[in-house]
């Protein structure tokens, strides 16, 4: 078994009151005109909020890698990438192990990964880097072979953890031998952070909750995914900070309970 530690994962997102973290399942809010309406959600001390907290964090525990799913990129109705060439050089068996470049590891000015799960290959990526932050790709072993020829011509890095899909313990450990990352935070929607907290690899959650209430059946939460299974009980929290804005901004900050194992 696997005993490498994995990082610590950090939770930090913003949220309605009601906890929707976009405004339909169909609007993604790295478009435009949806994040001009969840801009205009919040009062003036959002940005004010939202920088104490990467603030916090940063002095905290100094994390090295962003995480996002792909459904925060791509809709959900969004299949694997069409129209890449069916032939490459390497064998699909080399194409199936880790793909770390040397030099985006070693890149000047490199600190931090943007990181981005993609078990489907449905991303078409057009920026590799941005400032301090490189892009990283979690992968599975049944992730289209294309798309990882794909991501190794243009010199993408990724790891491969999981077989039919990303298992997402085997990467962040991954992520923490091969390249030293010791917290993560998540920034991503309800689906990835729902699987997440159902693989129990939560260990603190940030939230900002902006003053408005959005609503809708369906409408993406902080927490999607599974619902509790028969026997399973509900991550229970511990309030380490709250904080109330003039304004009606909260931010929240909570770490999981961890229960005692079974003497």
């Amino acid at each position: 078994m696997d005993e490498t530690p994995r990082p610590r994962v950090v939770v930090s997102v913003s949220t309605s009151v009601d906890g929707r973290v976009t405004l339909r399942r169909d609007r993604l809010l790295m478009d435009d005109s949806a994040a001009a309406i969840w801009r205009s959600m919040q009062p003036e001390g959002a940005q004010a909020a939202e920088d104490a907290r990467s603030s916090l964090l940063a002095g905290l525990h100094r994390p090295q890698a962003v995480l996002e799913g792909s459904g925060s990129l791509v809709t959900d109705s969004a299949g694997p990438l069409t129209g890449l060439p069916e032939e490459f050089d390497e064998p699909v068996e080399e194409l199936r192990t880790d793909f770390l470049p040397e030099e985006v590891v070693e890149r000047p000015g490199h600190e931090k990964w943007f990181t981005v799960v993609d078990g489907r290959g449905r991303v078409r990526w057009s920026m590799k880097r941005n400032g301090e932050f490189d892009l990283l790709v979690l992968v599975a072993r049944a992730t289209p072979a294309p798309y990882l020829a794909c991501l190794r011509r243009e010199r993408i890095p990724y790891l491969v953890a999981g077989g039919e899909r990303v298992d997402l313990a085997a990467a962040l450990r991954r992520m923490r031998d091969k390249l030293g990352v010791t917290c993560v935070v998540s920034t991503a929607g309800g689906g990835l952070n729902g699987a997440l907290l159902r693989a129990g690899l939560v260990d603190e959650i940030q939230l900002v909750v902006i003053p408005a209430a959005i609503g809708g059946l369906g409408t993406p939460s902080l927490f999607d995914g599974p619902e509790l299974a028969d026997g399973e009980v509900p991550t229970r929290l511990r309030l380490l900070f709250a904080h109330v804005g003039g304004d009606g901004m909260l931010w929240l900050r909570y770490e999981v309970i961890r229960e005692a194992a079974p003497a």
